[in-house]
């Protein structure tokens, strides 16, 4: 399904100094001096296009640090003039909106928190109507790309044409060495139903901890990604908020002095001959795990048939437990990673179930007619 969303291209409305695009800035506005303090660095690098800073800050409880408010705009608003650096402020309803909007900020983005909850867009959506002004939207906390979608849609339907995605990562009860998980097939799935959405990371949101923010950068531009917000700080370590996520101005220099640019397209053509050709390879194996995936699930329903007439319940434990133990057993030897297999017999297994029950409940309906 492809989105029919009406978008510019991000060069219509942002020129970057480098290539990817790189928002940077504190998670807090938290007095004049650290912002000022901080913008100066961050544009003394030369690496940053749009300076970044949280004004008003939706915590998970209340009496923690919610954000320095309007007054952090004038502070922002002074960083602007002094360097240069177009700025861009979260807002999470109407008020916020009429006073970034007040304010002259160039872009504004919407938080996870906000992206959530349809009522909380269509207020924003609605008090932008008629504003021609960049919006950047995060994806939901949890991870529902439908949700996600549905933002863009609410914004694009008021006339925002200057529209983006920030992937920062889905929550999750699995435990994992990130805050968020980066579930990166819905942010494929997002690009793939509208390429021309520019999709910006978040790695400071994902990683929750800045000695990973590289590794979640490098991932991100692989996969062709338009740029990064990473969170920046003058001393991180007395932040008022997210201190373990923020990176200093150097160290923020030094990460993007780093990373590998890769291009979409190959450079040759020898190159392209080349991976045309393995990609010729892999497409012959994929129609023959097709082919061979119909054959399993012909067999499969034979199988429901046979459970059907002989009464004998769908799902067997022991035979599950057996399947997944021989065959984790056979791609750990072939050297296929272990949550992927898992992944995909979990996948194969749910459909032979699904075909499985169907065949009952055909059976049912009938004699019940």
């Amino acid at each position: 399904m492809k989105l029919n969303l009406n978008i510019e291209p991000l060069s219509n409305w942002l020129t970057p100094k480098n290539q990817p695009l790189i928002i940077g800035g504190p998670c807090s506005a938290e007095t004049e001096e650290q912002l000022l303090a901080t913008a100066h660095l961050l544009a003394k690098t030369g690496k940053i296009s749009v300076l970044r800073a949280g004004i008003w800050k939706p915590r998970t409880r209340p009496g923690e640090f919610e954000g320095i408010g309007s007054i952090g705009l004038e502070w922002l608003n002074r960083a602007k003039a002094e360097t240069g650096l177009p700025i861009t402020v979260e807002v999470a309803n109407a008020k916020h909106v009429e006073e970034a909007l007040k304010a002259k900020v160039d872009i504004l983005w919407v938080g996870a928190r906000s992206t959530v909850n349809p009522f909380t867009v269509q207020e924003i959506a609605d008090a932008l109507r008629g504003v021609d002004i960049p919006v950047m939207v995060k994806n939901p906390v949890n991870p529902d790309l439908q949700l996600w979608i549905g933002a863009l849609e609410r914004f694009n339907q008021a006339g925002i044409t200057k529209l983006a995605a920030i992937s920062r990562g889905f929550s999750s009860f699995e435990k994992s060495a990130f805050r968020n998980e980066p579930m990166w097939e819905l942010t494929i799935q997002l690009m793939t139903m509208c390429p021309e959405l520019p999709v910006i990371c978040d790695p400071s949101h994902i990683c929750g901890n800045r000695d990973l923010i590289p590794y979640i950068s490098q991932k991100a531009l692989d996969l062709e990604m338009d740029g990064l917000m990473i969170e920046s700080h003058i001393d991180p370590s007395v932040a008022w908020t997210d201190a373990k996520q923020q990176v200093t101005p150097a160290a923020l220099s030094d990460l993007i002095d780093n990373l590998t640019i890769r291009t979409p397209e190959p450079k040759s053509a020898e190159v392209s001959d080349k991976l045309t050709e393995l990609r010729k390879q892999i497409d012959k194996i994929d129609d023959q795990i097709i082919q061979k995936m119909s054959e399993r699930m012909a067999i499969v329903d034979k199988i429901g048939e046979y459970k059907r007439d002989n009464n004998i319940t769908i799902l067997q434990l022991n035979r599950w437990e057996e399947v997944i133990e021989r065959r984790a057993n056979f791609a750990k030897a072939l050297k296929l990673d272990e949550a992927f297999t898992t992944k995909m017999l979990e996948l194969i297994h749910n459909e032979s179930i699904r075909k499985q029950t169907e065949i009952m409940n055909a059976t049912e309906t009938l004699e019940q007619k």
